[in-house]
């Protein structure tokens, strides 16, 4: 009889370090802290404090407990049991859909840069958009669908497009500022966070940067010694992520005003702008098309990461069986990655429906919150739950152990709750305010909802067999 195929073992330290890097570091998100003013260098600190060392921190440890593939689902199934743990799967999977064509616009955006004025004839242009993030998507779903070895090479590749523009990005705003001063004049002054409604809720965007984390987990079976390799990892891509973000935004503010750098093509206006300055402008192109890969880097990451949730939901029932299924050639879960790539083509395609490319990329991004932010509530509540029980001599704890993992768990639950309550209120240019905050609560019911319904129809099918 032919023996049950299972994960391969592919994923190194030095893979994983890559990994967190391509998966947390967007270089998205400096150009949007750039664009809300110097006041963000402070809420990265706040974000770094409140909600990145928490997650770290209890990834570490979770992951410790439970190397398993799945990560948060594991976690929490074993913290709450399979209700929660299926719940805080759905709502992190299904978030992530709208992740996939948000980033690769971006990453389309950067790219025409590389292409002069050639390439900017397309900058409005939709389909131009939507094809860019199809055909990406097809590439990526079919590579990790191939092998973990394949796939992992995407994502390694794509840190290339985090690291080399941010190190160009912040030599050049050195040089321009040394030898023309900065487009920015910053003050300790301009760096508090004034206490206003609209600094409050971007709060929820720069704490939405510095998720991602705990992605490398839901891989566990396909990591070489996880309960060693995770925690060593975490620490080093986590401070290239904080120096990262926190280097790129002041780079950018140096390149050009706050009210300049804006949209999905934020962080090239700030290379043209620096390039243009110094007599460089043949660095635009390379580097327009590194911050390119960087977002295909970033979809390639958290397709490869999130699509282990519906494979594990499924060796568990609450899903299809046939999602738990494994190649007996590549030896991935090739049903749960097409399944999960094709879903993301589907948004692809349904997010240019009726709007502009600007407003798709916007109405992607804050669909993404609120949801995303769910599943978090669940780790850092699992964390504490599970504190109760005693850890293994082969466990990872946190320093300081249980008062320290509690504590820092109760943080990073209070940050994410509050991030979810900021992420609700509408913009101040909204003109139909309660209209918007029921659109949000509402569609958001609506995924939970239909999680329950999944979940209660597998609980029926298995008690029926």
């Amino acid at each position: 009889m032919p023996s049950t195929p299972t994960l391969k073992h592919a994923l190194r330290f030095r893979d994983l370090v890559l990994f967190y890097i391509v998966s947390g570091l967007s270089l998205r998100w400096t150009a949007t802290a750039a664009a809300a003013g110097q006041s963000t260098l402070m809420i990265w600190i706040f974000a770094l404090v409140g909600f990145f060392i928490p997650l770290a921190a209890c990834v570490l440890e979770l992951s410790s407990r439970y190397p398993q593939e799945g990560g948060l689902y594991v976690w929490t199934r074993e913290a709450f049991g399979d209700f929660s743990g299926f719940i805080a799967a759905w709502t992190y999977w299904m978030s992530n859909l709208p992740y996939f064509p948000a980033v690769l616009y971006f990453g389309a955006g950067s790219v025409l840069f590389a292409f002069g004025t050639h390439g900017q004839d397309l900058a409005a242009n939709a389909s131009y958009y939507m094809v860019f993030a199809i055909a990406w998507l097809a590439i990526i779903t079919v590579l990790n669908i191939v092998g973990v070895n394949a796939g992992k090479w995407l994502n390694n590749a794509g840190s290339a497009g985090s690291i080399v523009p941010l190190i160009v990005l912040v030599a050049l705003a050195s040089v321009s500022a040394w030898r023309f001063g900065s487009a920015t004049h910053f003050t300790l002054a301009s760096m508090v966070p004034r206490p206003s409604l609209k600094n409050a809720i971007f709060w929820s965007t720069v704490f939405f940067a510095f998720g991602g984390c705990e992605a490398g987990s839901f891989m566990g079976e396909e990591i070489e010694n996880p309960r060693r390799t995770i925690p060593r990892a975490l620490l080093a891509g986590g401070m290239v992520l904080a120096a990262g973000y926190i280097a790129g935004t002041v780079a950018l503010l140096i390149a050009l005003p706050s009210e300049a750098v804006a949209g999905p093509d934020g962080f090239v206006l700030g290379v043209q702008a620096l390039s243009s300055r110094l007599g460089l402008t043949w660095l635009l192109a390379p580097i327009a098309l590194l911050v390119g890969l960087n977002a295909v880097g970033g979809a390639a990451a958290f397709l490869s990461s999130t699509s282990r949730l519906p494979f594990v939901a499924g060796i568990d029932r609450y899903l299809p069986p046939v999602f738990g299924h494994i190649h007996p050639r590549f030896l991935t879960p090739w049903v749960a990655i097409g399944a999960y790539g094709f879903a993301g083509i589907l948004v692809a395609v349904l997010s240019q429906a009726g709007t502009s490319v600007r407003g798709a990329y916007n109405v992607l991004v804050s669909m993404s919150i609120i949801a995303y932010f769910l599943p978090y509530l669940f780790l850092f509540a699992s964390m504490i739950r599970l504190q109760r029980r005693p850890a293994g001599p082969d466990v990872i704890r946190v320093p300081g152990g249980r008062p320290v993992a509690i504590g820092l768990a109760a943080i990073g639950f209070a940050s994410t709750a509050l991030t979810i309550v900021l992420s609700v209120i509408p913009p101040e240019e909204e003109l139909n305010k309660p209209l918007a905050v029921a659109k949000v609560l509402v569609s958001t019911a609506v995924l939970i909802g239909a999680g329950v319904v999944v979940f209660l129809t597998a609980r029926r099918k298995a008690a029926i067999l």
